[in-house]
């Protein structure tokens, strides 16, 4: 494997696939506050994904590029659209013009172009795009994904470390998460030309969950019991849709769809074609939530 960009390197993902071989890898930010992040050592990129000539030059001489997701919750000048489809739309135009032999699309268990969620819609907008693209990919529909830096291991360790969690819809909802260690080793893996050519992988952790269950579980790893209380669905849709008919970004129906979605999958085909071995969920969750 030759040289590989990844963009968003400074996202949690994108540090834990620089840990190892970063010599093979140059990290592509689009901030100084960005580049900051990253280890030392490394090679680096200045980006603009509304400058072309940005992106020839950090994609000059590479391979292969890994591109890292966007974002759930849209903000000021990172909506679903800025976000997660003209970065990639862009990214994939660049790889083109340089000639790559893989782009790797790491994307999101549920991403649907059809999608009446307009987060799952984006991120299958985004997967058309590389698809129509004619370059080789693989696609990484990654789900909730669990480590120390992580937003939901973040999450996990706010909800495990007290003793009351308030948990939407009593956390219920059945999730599959993916050590954020593995979705490196994956992604790195498929940057490799011959692994997973043209495939769209549903790659999710080896057990399916409920979240109440998942934050007991983190908590007794840190040493006591949580007290679950519930934080109805109904309630929250109703307050983020009355919130929506006055504008504004932010936390959103779309994100609350997202997040309590069942996610239940098998988690075999994508780990035999990314040729990895899944962490053991206890590892993850102790991984997650160490001091």
């Amino acid at each position: 494997m030759g040289l590989v960009a990844i963009t968003g390197a400074n996202s949690a993902s994108g540090l834990e696939i620089l840990r190892e071989g970063s010599d093979s890898f140059i990290a592509c930010v689009r901030s100084e506050r960005a580049e900051a992040q990253l280890p030392g050592g490394v090679r680096r990129a200045r980006i603009a994904y509304d400058d072309p000539a940005s992106m020839d030059r950090a994609l000059s001489g590479c391979s292969a590029v890994v591109h890292l997701p966007g974002v759930l919750i849209e903000g000021p000048g990172s909506s679903y659209r800025d976000a997660n489809v003209v970065p990639a739309e862009s990214t994939i135009a660049a790889a083109l013009r340089a000639g790559v032999q893989k782009f790797v699309l790491v994307s999101a268990v549920g991403a649907d172009e059809h999608s009446r969620n307009a987060y799952y819609r984006s991120k299958g907008h985004a997967e058309r795009l590389l698809r129509d693209s004619g370059l080789s990919y693989t696609i990484v529909r990654a789900p909730l994904v669990l480590g120390p830096a992580t937003e939901g291991g973040l999450a996990l360790q706010r909800n495990a470390r007290g003793a009351r969690a308030r948990l939407l819809g009593g956390g219920q909802h059945l999730q599959q998460p993916l050590d954020l260690r593995d979705l490196a080793n994956g992604a790195r893996r498929a940057a490799e030309p011959e692994i997973a050519p043209k495939q769209v992988l549903e790659f999710v952790g080896p057990e399916a969950i409920s979240e109440r269950e998942l934050v007991e579980r983190a908590a007794r790893e840190l040493g006591h019991d949580v007290q679950i209380r519930s934080l109805p669905i109904s309630w929250v849709r109703g307050a983020l849709r009355l919130k929506g008919l006055f504008g504004g970004l932010g936390f959103s129906v779309d994100a609350l769809d997202v997040i309590t979605d069942d996610t239940t999958r098998d988690p075999e085909p994508a780990r035999a074609a990314l040729q990895v071995e899944l962490t053991d969920l206890e590892e993850t969750i102790r991984y997650s939530v160490a001091e």
